[in-house]
């Protein structure tokens, strides 16, 4: 992937040299184990390795799903954003800036893709962390939980780190070049949980799965909402690749493809108990992941990305 040319954005908040020690008291917040153990709130994939999968922050899709066992409440969310020493604006580090490069372009494409449709757009904030940081009104951010979208606050949780263990835990990408595209995919995904928040996708669903019947069904309401940013970061790269022709190079698109089946719920299942339970699924098989990244990059549409569909799944 190529992003000497892209536009850095200022929307980004560096945390990364708290060391961990960056959050405060009053946010609560909860951590995925790293191997066995429980599991987080409203979170029902076996041994944690789900934690390290990106996606939306659990308490607020799936928090329903824990009213009806008893076994939990409605998320509550901190009212107050504690201040943070983090500095503001693009990064120059190497990371930092290719970062604020890919949010930047994240946002000038979707604010095309709005604006078509007579819509204004707002992208997100992004805030980049180290081990543990205070993670707004969706209490504490932790590197366990792998990148995540706080919809109350439209923010992004980044923990750099989490980017080595894609190529190295997961094989998710392989070279320099295509890492980096992973890295972008991966951002784009988040994002598109912002567009998903904007177009008031996420709050219709949080209702939906407060009056599941099951906890079985309110995971299945979770995988149409990761499926729906997988093919939205899709969406992202086939305008952006329309926009620069050079931004795409050999191999971003199979690393891409990887890092979907790397962290498909099945294969993660499978590597931690040698068997799959595709009632407990919250993000999509790796099959699914890779469907819907492709649907969005060939059709570039947000219309194509309606995994909400009648027999989408």
């Amino acid at each position: 992937m190529r992003y000497d040319d892209f536009r850095r954005s200022d929307d980004i908040e560096d945390r990364r040299d708290e060391g961990g020690g960056g959050f405060g008291g009053g946010g609560g917040g909860f951590g995925l184990p790293m191997g066995g153990g429980g599991l987080g709130i409203g979170t029902i994939i076996v041994l944690g390795l789900i934690g390290y999968a990106f996606g939306i922050d659990p308490r607020i899709l799936i928090g329903g799903a824990e009213i009806l066992t008893g076994g939990g409440q409605a998320p509550s969310y901190q009212t107050d954003r504690q201040s943070s020493s983090g500095k503001r604006g693009a990064p120059t580090d190497e990371v930092g800036s290719m970062i604020a490069g890919i949010l930047g372009e994240i946002d000038d494409r979707w604010s095309e893709i709005f604006q078509a449709s007579g819509q204004n757009y707002t992208g997100p904030k992004v805030v980049l962390f180290r081990n543990a940081t205070n993670g707004g009104r969706c209490g504490m951010a932790q590197s366990a939980m792998g990148p995540f979208y706080c919809p109350p606050d439209r923010t992004i949780f980044l923990d750099t780190g989490f980017f080595r263990e894609v190529e190295t835990r997961f094989r998710g990408c392989s070279g320099k070049s295509a890492c980096n595209f992973t890295t972008a995919y991966i951002i784009a995904h988040e994002a598109g949980h912002h567009i998903q928040n904007l177009l008031g996708i996420i709050p219709r669903v949080t209702r939906l799965q407060q009056q599941a019947g099951s906890k079985a069904e309110a995971n299945a309401l979770q995988v149409k909402v990761e499926l729906q940013a997988d093919c939205l970061s899709g969406v992202w790269v086939n305008r952006e690749a329309k926009k620069r022709p050079n931004f795409l190079e050999a191999g971003d698109i199979d690393a891409a493809l990887t890092t979907a089946s790397a962290i498909g719920d099945d294969t993660l299942q499978r590597q931690a108990t040698g068997r799959v339970v595709p009632d407990s699924f919250t993000h999509g098989s790796a099959a699914q992941r890779k469907q819907w990244f492709m649907t969005g990059y060939q059709q570039g549409t947000v219309q194509a990305c309606n995994t909400f569909g009648g027999g989408a799944l």
